[in-house]
């Protein structure tokens, strides 16, 4: 074939270089070429024209092919809009095979099905998905979802996402776009720490023991920064300023690896590895970075000097000529030259010869698929589907499944084609490619250091799952038992809780230093971790039991975790100087590494169950990579854009992971790394994250171990296809399946934090940390086999404990008294515990329990150590390393001491005792040498004496020795005989103290205390031969002469306060030493104290607590006997000749009285007191002192019954503490920390001088014998001075915190004469000394009978209050206004109280209870009345006459009655009620009153049978809390707690006057005689204003939290009658009085009694339907409120028709008369007649009654608050109240009349009366009177005019009466200003749109 030579015109490469050229400029090509586009380097590229459109890619970036009409395709494709040629069959199959979607446009719409949801697309996708948060169907159209709403408990941002409410204003940003500290009040205080707390950088507190622990708790290093020592790093690590450690390698490696960037200071210049490049600014960055396109230096030195082709790379569907020239592939071997130079053709190419007459219409043109001509050639190509291959014309298919990311999961190459599939658990998406989980929507759940929350990654929702936590770092969860796991690296330990937030428990809770990493075995329920501080992983069950260390060898630092339980295997990272990523079987076998190149810090790790890959994250080399399970195929994900990510996860397409630096979490997808999104940020501290799904706990896998554990005893591991049985820690196994159940030999060491254990039972020699709480510092060990107990002491908590081997029964044996017990040695013969005590320099014993202790040796002990006993041979042994280092001998009861080594020792630390060679151990931490000596000290000879940095505990067994080095931090053994053969068990274990081995071979013999104890009372100790024994007494008490027997206790002793405890120390002894009283309670603040000799007892009180206690002197029989009224109880005095205690209360201001069991408490001081301080009492004399701090601080005196009280001293005084008296001299002593002296004075005062200056701080001060004794707060001790000079002062117990104060007890010393022994002074309560004799007294608030001698039982006139948790009383009967406490029982949150008179009782709400109750006021017969149907019963009125009671129920808003025993309850009101509050009944007129605070405020009135209501008064009302009668006067009371007055109206809600104003906040009110009591919230306080003229205001009880309702009980208050005062008015349920009438109802449930509502008339059963009868649930009800049982009404007129004397007349049984009959049917005829026509009359009454105003129901939560705190609300401004009512008399003056008070109280009630005509009637029979005494004809109903009349005479009475008319006439009443509603409810925090002005906004 001929070739024919086409010319073409020279091809243009232009390069527009430097200097701005390339901006702005464009390509430009000459005539007959093609400009493709500029490319990226800013090349332009010119081709020849014919080459466009002609299907190949000539300029490399497809712009010459761009919208070109490609040619047709063949019939059997369908052509998209792009070009491309798709199957016709793949129309409309709902996939977008042509990648413009054009194959599926104008498709018939597709039929969904029932269950899923249409696409706006076409479509169809599960319904489940629609609004999940995920764009399902492509479109996005199923995520076109309206907002959730954000419930009262959230916040809503501005992007419509709800976060937790109190993360509004909190300091960290939780809305996505701010908002949520936006607006915030910018003074918000910082917050402070406590003492005992230290403050991060940025706020946040730690407890202050976490400072400088080497732990980043703070989560920014804070708390490590600026620390003096530092726990050393490991080797090979370098330790940052900030106290962090990292890797060595990364110092000076130009990155910021320190949080403090200190691995970067001082650097001269950055090494970095071979496969790194340095940049200038000396970082080191990935070698492949270089020279790629992007700055990864940030200062682009890593692409500077990079070679620049002049073209650019060609593509990969390109040609590349020799001469660097790009063309299309199909150009090569087209018989045309289109390189230039010919390369593209023969010969340069293997081209095969064509025929000139190939076309398409021949053969196809040699196609195997499609043909097509292009310039008079053949071009073949190829279906979708098919690649063509080399020879231009076959094509092959394509294997679209070898390309990453084509599907989801699974992938299946088909010819032509592919088909995606998901395995279980996921289904295959609309796109038939992406595969979506089934189940519910994920949340990624991540730790935050604070807390662990909850983040939907599709939408905005986040929420709290746990706060308050300490530092949380990993975590998992456990889907199937919903649970959450997460490690604390703070605390140490591993926590779980439900997924719901509920029941937080540790799981692991010891031997934990930095678990970073966590993970669950979901389907064998097992829990695996990994530690990088104690360098293991570790597994346990789900509730941390059977644990086991897994994996420690070649471990450095391992960080993340997953498994694959499914495969069983396990996955973890190490950070350490070798990083790398391994896995082994889940039961530690089988372990490989899978990566450890390119690796740096390895953080994140995860699982894709579905494709079976890893992915993990590096910090330092800032990547995301993944890889197959085995290790291959590993790939970098993402490596750009990583500044420190942390965790990782996987889900469906997408991985999420956290990042430290941006403290976000970020999202990407899986495959490319692209759509990276940030999901959150700004977050506290984002760590661990995990997608909680099911499907990422798949349940596919088979429980290798089965149903019964494998049939192992303990563990069961999977290992890959099969499982393997395993023991805890150190256990052993005794066969294939079962573990032994115990330990039999083990290494036992104490770590400071804990207490460890090297089983020695297993070859592995692993340390196991011993379970135990709490455990500060231990330092010494000891151990007892036969009760298998271990003992340890603490020099934090300065305490002795001891737990069983397995960390059960933890406790603690000694805890008082002890300063640095540094040594411990058991007694295993008989069982006694020695310890040695560096700080109080003393060795002390006591039995294994701590029982029975005792000082051994206190003289010549500078700084015992440790020590060891030999019980065989009666001797103990102990190092002193004080200023003469020596090693001491003695027998174990302290005789035949002598010092056996003096010489060449420094530190002498450890001691060990060779039983079988009868040699004595020891080590030397200063001369780093272990020796041995005989026991005599002779022989010594040096063991080890190299290689020892410092050696602290020692220990033998059988023929090695071991021993703990602090230096080396291991713990290592020797030949005990040669000291060769050194091996080291353990190492890198900080702050190794003792060490012991614990087996069962103690050698055991007879000892002579093995027999009845030695014949010893208490202590029997052992001694060398040939005594062998001795006894011993108990810290304090002196041994008799026997030799064998204690005395019974102590005889002369001090006894001390300590805030905590209380201490004595006996002075019959010849040392001081302070004993604990082992009182079985806690103490908090206890401060004052007492002792009565006579019984033992001893007395304190304790201010936090606020009580006042007592208890033997042994501590036992421990009781409360004053648990009420106290606040500060700061001095106290026993008065044991008398038999009564005295206290000072600094916060009440008092001086009181009680006996000593608390009974007739008396107030005898209390005016004029500003804060007394101590007191001291002189029976003899009659005497009592106090010492008082106020202004100006003084000493007082006055007789013990509180009279003749006199100042004796006020000047030169500060702060007066302690008070003593010398009875020998009759002096006076006290010590006054302010002035710094201790002095003296005679008892009035005089002669006074100093004793003791300066003194520090003296508290509490007190005499025995020639000495006195004091506190002091400063130096922390205890004094002792000659009493009379002051001199020969010496320190008797120093380094004791919290003194307080003190008292000495001589039990020998003679009590003086009782004033009161004879008959108790003839005194029926108390009888109290006086100089002169003594007196009689009553309890607080109850006055002395005439004779002087005598008391009732209760005060005649007082008050009761509530305050929720209480009931208390106040007497009007003394002016002490002392509260003392009802004792009722079970109080939760009392609201409302009455009491009646008749029974004595006191009836209350509890609306914690909801329950009605009475009680006695004794306490006693406490009973429920009403128990069901309350909701919130906020007011309570008793009928004292009716014995009925009332009350309100906000809840249910209902007026309900019922009998004082709660029978017969019925509903009375019930329309347009709203917020029905306060409620009081009037039984003599008949009359029920209530305040309605709802929506429009109201105070109402009605009969007691709820008709003829009536509203008094609903204008200018605002909160009307508390309401109360003035029998008196008539008149109404009530407080106003929104408008803060208080107000009164007459009985008609007229003549209304404003009697306070203004109140803080009042609630309830009561009235006695001429006083208004009320209580209020705000002040806390009761008070009272004269209720005349609303002045004379006083406080009557202050500080009083919790205040609510207050009543008078009184003899004048429940008086009058009624007429249902006798026989129930003959009702056989309910009887309810009205103004001059009554009814008879029944309840609203049957309580199986016949009931009827004719008064005396009782039916029969067969009575029923008949008009005389109750039918309950029969009856129509009416259209506004429940049915009114129909009631006949005994009225005046037809009273003696009801009534004959009282008694309801019955038939007689005499025979009938025809007469009688006729006229018998026809009165009952009439009788008929009138009872319909009444019915019908009260029916039409009904209908037309009051359907109430449409009301809103509120709530008042505030009255249920568990708390007393009640919320103080106020509004922003009060409106001004102008209606004030004045009497003109009153302005004028009605003095100028010549009336007395009781004739101007008179006045004022008659004008009060002028507003009905009732009480007009009751005046006519006044006036009618007139010559007889008034109380003769005025009517039961006007009884409570009797006492303010009686005293007035017939002409003052028509005097009265005559101008009663002008005097009512002058009241100015002006017109009232109603104030502006505040929308807001009273008490509640319901806020309308309208402004608020609420209480609960203050």
């Amino acid at each position: 074939m001929r070739h024919i030579a086409v010319v073409y015109g020279s091809l243009l490469t232009l390069t527009l270089l430097a200097d701005g050229v390339l901006s702005g400029a464009e390509c430009s090509c000459g005539r007959n070429h093609f400009t493709c586009a500029v490319s990226a380097f800013g090349e332009c590229t010119c081709i020849p024209a014919q080459w466009q459109c002609d299907g190949d890619n000539d300029c490399g970036d497809h712009s010459d092919e761009d919208g070109c009409i490609l040619p047709t395709c063949s019939p059997l494709d369908f052509h998209c809009d792009n070009g491309k040629c798709i199957r016709r069959s793949w129309l409309c199959d709902g996939d977008n095979d042509c990648e413009d979607d054009s194959d599926e446009q104008d498709c018939p719409p597709r039929e969904c099905e029932e269950d899923e949801f249409h696409c706006q697309n076409g479509y169809c996708i599960r319904s489940l998905w629609h609004c999940d948060g995920d764009n399902d169907c492509g479109d996005n159209s199923d995520e076109q979802c309206d907002k959730r709403k954000c419930s009262d408990k959230e916040f809503r941002c501005s992007d419509g996402s709800c976060i937790a409410e109190h993360w509004y204003c909190d300091g960290d940003t939780d809305c996505k776009d701010g908002t949520d500290e936006e607006n915030c009040p910018s003074e918000v205080m910082a917050a402070t720490c406590s003492v005992e707390e230290f403050q991060c950088a940025y706020g946040r507190c730690i407890l202050d023991i976490y400072h400088c622990d080497g732990d980043d708790d703070c989560g920014d290093w804070s708390d490590e920064s600026d620390c003096s020592s530092h726990q050393p790093c490991r080797s090979a690590e370098f330790m940052c300023s900030s106290g962090m450690c990292i890797n060595a390698g990364w110092r000076c490696d130009g990155e910021f690896d320190c949080d403090d960037q200190s691995d970067e200071r001082n650097c001269s210049t950055s090494m970095c590895m071979a496969d790194q490049f340095r940049c200038m600014s000396g970082r080191c960055v990935r070698l492949s970075w270089r020279c790629d396109g992007e700055d990864d230096c940030s200062d682009d030195s890593d692409e500077e000097g990079c070679e620049k082709t002049e073209t650019p790379p060609c593509a990969a569907d390109q040609f590349l000529c020799a001469n660097g020239r790009c063309i299309g592939q199909r150009k090569v071997c087209n018989d045309v030259i289109d390189c230039e130079d010919g390369t593209d053709e023969h010969p340069h190419q293997d081209c095969r010869s064509k025929s000139s007459e190939e076309n398409c219409n021949v053969n196809n043109g040699g196609c195997s698929q499609k043909c097509l001509m292009s310039r008079g050639l053949v071009q073949c190509t190829c279906h979708t589907g098919y690649t063509l291959a080399q020879d231009s014309r076959t094509c092959h298919d394509v294997d679209e499944c070898a390309d990453e990311g084509y599907c989801s999961q699974g992938c299946t190459n088909t010819e032509g084609g592919f088909q995606c599939w998901c395995v279980q658990g996921y289904e295959l998406r609309p796109d038939k490619r992406s595969c979506k989980a089934l189940g519910p929507e994920p949340v990624l759940l991540f730790a935050n250091r604070i807390d662990i929350r909850q983040v939907l990654p599709h939408r905005s929702e986040y929420t709290l799952l746990l706060n308050n936590l300490e530092n949380a770092i990993a975590l998992d969860f456990h889907h199937n038992r919903e649970m959450v796991y997460w490690s604390d690296v703070t605390l140490d330990r591993i926590m779980r809780a439900s997924l719901n937030g509920s029941n937080v428990e540790e799981v692991v809770s010891t031997g934990l230093e930095s678990p970073g990493g966590l993970a669950i075995d979901w389907i064998h329920d097992k829990l695996y971790w990994t530690d990088s501080g104690t360098s293991r992983i570790e597994v346990s069950n789900l509730d941390g039991t059977h644990r086991k260390v897994l994996l420690w060898q070649s471990m450095e630092k391992p960080r993340a975790i997953a498994l694959h339980p499914i495969e069983g295997k396990i996955y973890w990272t190490d950070w350490g100087n070798m990083p790398r990523i391994e896995y082994a079987n889940m039961d530690g076998s089988g372990r490989r590494i899978i990566a450890d190149t390119h690796l740096f810090w390895p953080n994140g790790l995860t699982i894709d169950y579905a494709s079976n890959r890893m992915y993990w994250v590096d910090a330092k080399h800032h990547v995301i990579e993944r890889a197959d399970l085995d290790g291959r195929n590993r790939k970098a994900v993402i490596s750009q854009g990583l500044p420190h990510p942390f965790a990782i996860t996987v889900f469906e397409d997408n991985l999420y992971w956290t990042d430290w630096h941006t403290k976000s979490i970020n999202s990407a997808n899986k495959f490319t790394g692209k759509n990276q999104e940030v999901i959150r940020n700004k977050l506290h501290f984002p760590m661990d994250i995990h997608t909680l799904h099911p499907q990422r706990q798949p349940a596919g896998g088979r429980n290798h171990c089965g149903n019964n554990n494998g049939g192992c005893s303990h563990l069961c591991l999977p290992s890959n296809k099969t499982f393997t049985c395993m023991c805890p820690t150190g256990f052993k196994r005794v066969d294939k399946y079962n573990c032994a159940e115990s330990l039999d030999k083990f290494l036992l060491f104490a770590r400071r934090t804990d207490i460890r254990r090297i089983s020695f039972d297993t070859e592995e020699k692993m340390d196991d940390v011993i379970p135990l709480a709490d455990v500060r510092n231990a330092v010494a060990l000891d151990w007892d086999s036969s009760e298998r107990y271990i003992y340890w002491t603490d020099v934090t908590t300065d305490s002795i404990n001891r737990a069983k081997w397995d960390g059960s029964k933890q406790e603690v044996v000694v805890d008082s008294s002890l300063e640095s017990p540094a040594g411990l040695a058991i007694d295993w013969l008989t069982h006694k515990l020695y310890w040695t005590d560096a700080g109080t320099d003393r060795i002390e014993v006591s039995n294994t329990d701590g029982s029975m202790r005792t000082v051994l040796i206190w003289e010549n002990l500078d700084r015992p150590r440790d020590i060891v006993v030999d019980p065989i041979g009666g001797f103990m042994y102990w190092t002193d390393w004080g200023a003469n280092p020596k090693i001491e001998r003695a027998g174990m009861d302290a005789s035949d001491r002598t010092v056996i080594i003096s010489t060449n020792l420094t530190w002498p630390n450890g001691l060990a005792i060779d039983y079988q060679t009868e040699r004595l151990y020891w080590a030397d931490a200063s001369v780093k040498t272990i020796e041995f000596g005989n026991f005599n000290g002779s022989g010594r000879q040096v063991l080890i004496g190299s290689h020892l940095p410092h050696p602290f505990g020692l220990t033998l067994h059988e023929d090695r020795i071991y021993w703990t080095d602090w230096q080396s931090k291991s713990i290592q053994s020797a030949d005990k005989l040669t000291g060769l053969d050194r091996k080291t068990l353990a190492e890198n274990l900080e702050n190794l103290m003792d060490i012991h081995m614990f087996h069962h071979h103690r050698t055991t013999v007879q000892t002579p205390c093995s027999v009845n104890n030695g014949g010893c009372s208490h202590l029997c100790l052992l001694s060398p031969a040939p005594k062998s024994s001795s006894c011993a007494c108990p810290t304090g008490i002196n041994l008799q002469a026997d030799g064998k027997t204690c005395t019974h206790g102590m005889n002369s002793f001090l006894i001390f306060a300590r805030r905590t405890d209380i201490r004595m120390i006996s002075l019959d002894i010849p040392y001081f030493a302070d004993v604990v009283l082992s009182v079985s309670t806690s103490m908090k603040n206890t401060i004052a104290i007492g002792v009565d000799s006579v019984e033992g007892k001893v007395y304190w009180s304790d201010s936090t607590l606020k009580k006042i206690s007592r208890s033997n002197i042994n501590g036992t029989e421990h009781e409360e006997i004053v648990s009420n009224g106290l606040v500060t109880t700061d001095g106290l005095a026993v008065d044991s000749v008398g038999r009564k205690i005295y206290w000072t209360d600094t916060g009440t201001n008092r001086i009181e009285v009680a006996n000593l069991d608390g009974s007739m408490r008396k107030v005898l001081v209390w005016q004029n007191l500003d804060s007394p301080r101590a007191i001291a009492l002189y029976h003899e004399m009659g005497f009592m002192f106090w010492t008082d701090w106020g202004e100006p601080a003084k000493l007082e005196r006055s007789a013990m019954d509180g009279s003749e009280r006199m100042v004796l001293i006020n000047n030169n005084l500060g702060w007066p503490n302690g008070l003593a008296i010398d009875r020998v001299s009759s002096q006076l002593l006290w010590a006054d920390a302010h002035t710094e002296r201790i002095e003296t004075s005679d008892l009035s005062g005089l002669n006074r001088r100093t004793l003791v200056s300066p003194v520090q701080h003296p508290y509490g001060l007190t005499l025995l014998g020639p000495h006195m004794y004091w506190t002091d707060w400063q130096s922390r001790s205890i004094h002792r001075a000659d009493k009379d000079t002051g001199e020969n002062a010496i320190i008797i117990r120093s380094n004791l915190p919290g003194l307080m104060d003190i008292q000495a007890v001589d039990r020998s010393r003679p009590l003086g004469f009782n004033k009161c022994s004879r008959r108790n002074g003839g005194c029926t309560h108390l009888c109290l000394p006086r100089p002169n004799g003594s007196s009689c007294a009553c309890p607080t608030g109850i006055l002395l009978k005439s004779d002087r001698r005598s008391c009732d039982p209760l005060p005649e006139t007082y008050l009761l209050f509530s305050n929720r948790v209480s009931v208390r009383r106040i007497s009007l009967d003394t002016n002490d206004h002392t509260d003392v406490h009802v004792p009722v029982p079970e109080l939760h949150n009392v609201i409302s109280l009455d009491y009646d008179s008749v029974d004595g009782k006191l009836y209350y709400t509890d609306v914690s209870l909801d329950v009605i109750r009475r009680v006695n006021l004794d306490g006693s017969s406490m009973e429920t009345v009403i128990s069901q149907g309350l909701k919130t019963t906020d007011g309570l009125a008793v009928d004292w006459v009716a014995r009925n009671m009332y009350w309100t129920d906000t809840g249910r808003n209902t007026i309900e009655v019922a009998h004082l025993d709660g029978t017969s309850r019925k509903v009375l009101v019930n329309n347009s009620l709203d917020e029905p509050r306060a409620i009081a009944v009037f039984p003599s007129k008949g009359f029920l009153f209530w305040t309605d605070w709802g929506h429009i405020a109201k105070i109402e009135r009605a009969h007691l049978d709820g008709s003829d209501r009536k509203v008094l008064i609903n204008t200018d009302l605002g909160w009307p809390n508390g309401l109360t009668l003035d029998y008196g006067t008539r008149r109404i009371f009530w407080v106003d707690a929104h408008l803060d007055r208080i107000e009164s109206s007459d009985l008609n809600g007229k003549l209304r006057q404003v009697l306070v104003n203004p109140v803080s906040h009042p609630f309830a009110l009561t009235q006695q005689d001429r006083w208004i009591y009320w209580t209020d919230w705000q002040t806390k306080s009761i008070q009272r204003v004269d209720k005349h003229t609303g002045r004379s205001k006083e406080t009557v009880l202050a500080n009083v939290e919790g205040l609510m309702d207050i009543i008078v009980v009184s003899p004048q208050r429940q008086t009058g009658t009624n007429y249902c005062a006798v026989n129930n008015g003959g009702c056989t349920h309910l009887c309810l009085a009205r103004s001059n009438s009554f009814v008879c109802a029944c309840p609203d449930e049957p309580d199986g009694r016949p009931c009827s509502t004719i008064s005396g008339y009782v039916p029969t059963p067969s009575d029923k339907g008949t008009a005389a009868t109750q039918a309950p649930n029969k009856l129509p009800k009416g259209p506004t409120q429940k049915s009114v049982h129909p009631v006949v009404n005994c009225t005046d007129s037809s009273l003696r028709d009801c009534f004959q004397n009282n008694v309801v007349s019955a038939p007689r049984d005499d025979g009938p008369h025809i007469s009688y009959v006729i006229g018998g049917a026809l009165t009952i005829l009439a009788i008929l007649i009138l009872i319909i026509a009444f019915i019908i009359y009260r029916h039409k009454k009904l209908k037309f009654a009051d359907p109430g105003v449409s009301n809103l129901t509120y709530s008042n939560p505030s009255y249920r608050t568990s708390t007393q705190e009640v919320k103080i609300e106020t509004s922003a401004q009060k409106p001004m109240i102008n209606n004030t009512l004045r009497y003109k008399k009153e302005v004028q003056g009605v003095g100028d009349g010549g009336y007395t008070k009781e004739k101007i109280r008179i006045v004022e009630g008659v004008c009060l009366l002028s507003g009905e005509d009732l009480y007009w009637e009751d005046l006519r029979q006044l006036k009618m009177c007139r010559g007889a005494g008034l109380h003769t004809c005025i009517r039961t109903d006007t009884v409570s005019l009797q006492a303010s009349s009686a005293s007035l005479n017939d002409g003052e009475t028509e005097q009265l009466l005559q101008g009663d008319q002008s005097e009512c006439s002058s009241l100015n009443t002006a017109p009232a200003v109603t104030p502006q509603r505040h929308g807001a409810h009273p008490d509640t925090g319901w806020v309308p749109n309208r402004k608020a002005s609420t209480e609960s906004e203050v």
